[in-house]
């Protein structure tokens, strides 16, 4: 599943969810946690499968974020989600042990977030959960959890090494273009896929950040078929131009092909 953008829509407004079939996003995950006020979650639950049934997703990966596992929200958004086939994935916020048993229980993907101090230093035991399909964190969050500053943990290069596997946390200064795009940047050289948005212009800035360039596209193809050319002939590392090329420049050519999709 590609996720160059992941696009955060609030589980309680009918208007915004239908907005989001028509958005270029990747990945739509409609919010029961944060995005919803406590006195609302009730209907909000009771009504996003029919919402969600009702407009048309295409090939759109469809997500959930649901309230903390282990909580009495947490535990009716597992109930009212499990059978409802058009949901791919669960993202799971403050997410910091196995989380194996949703998993088997819903039969979903799971997204965790890693949004406390105990998330984090027990993250290997996080993604390695029966199910898991991607892992993000919250700056905020965790910057709560620990009692520190909320932009020096969205800037920690430590914490996004650690968090390195699929989508990057969100950017929520909506009006500067330019700092999202450096951020999304930064994460991308890291290795992110992808990036989570709260708003439609970021989704269209994500989507440019995270889809291959075509000298990206070009340099990848020429390494790929002159490894396996060099490959079929018995040779090893080879010479492509300028460079020296070998198992892994190849391994990470594939990997651009891959990602730029059909």
């Amino acid at each position: 599943m590609r996720r160059r953008s992941q696009l955060y829509v609030p589980a309680n407004n009918p208007r915004m969810i239908a907005k989001a079939a028509t958005l270029d996003a990747d990945s739509i995950v409609f919010d029961l946690e944060d995005g919803v006020p406590l006195g609302e979650k009730a209907s909000a639950r009771k009504g996003l499968p029919s919402a969600i049934r009702e407009a048309d997703w295409g090939r759109r990966e469809i997500a959930v974020r649901i309230n903390a596992l282990g909580t009495d929200d947490g535990d009716r958004d597992l109930a009212a989600l499990r059978s409802e086939p058009r949901i791919d994935s669960l993202v799971v916020p403050k997410a910091d042990s196995d989380l194996s048993a949703a998993a088997k229980g819903t039969g979903k993907g799971l997204i965790p977030l890693i949004e406390t101090a105990r998330g984090l230093l027990r993250i290997e035991e996080v993604v390695r959960s029966e199910g898991v399909v991607a892992v993000s964190y919250g700056a905020g969050d965790l910057a709560a959890s620990v009692g520190g500053d909320i932009e020096a943990y969205g800037r920690n290069v430590t914490v996004k090494t650690l968090v390195v596997v699929a989508i990057d946390k969100v950017f929520f200064d909506l009006a500067d273009e330019e700092g999202f795009r450096a951020e999304a940047l930064e994460a991308k050289r890291l290795g992110y896929a992808g990036k989570q948005v709260v708003h439609p212009d970021q989704v269209r800035l994500s989507n440019e950040v995270f889809s291959p360039t075509v000298d990206e596209l070009r340099n990848a193809k020429e390494i790929v078929e002159s490894y396996e050319a060099a490959a079929r002939a018995g040779k090893g590392a080879i010479r492509v131009g300028d460079r020296l090329v070998d198992a892994v420049h190849y391994r990470w050519a594939k990997r651009i092909l891959e990602h730029a999709g059909p």
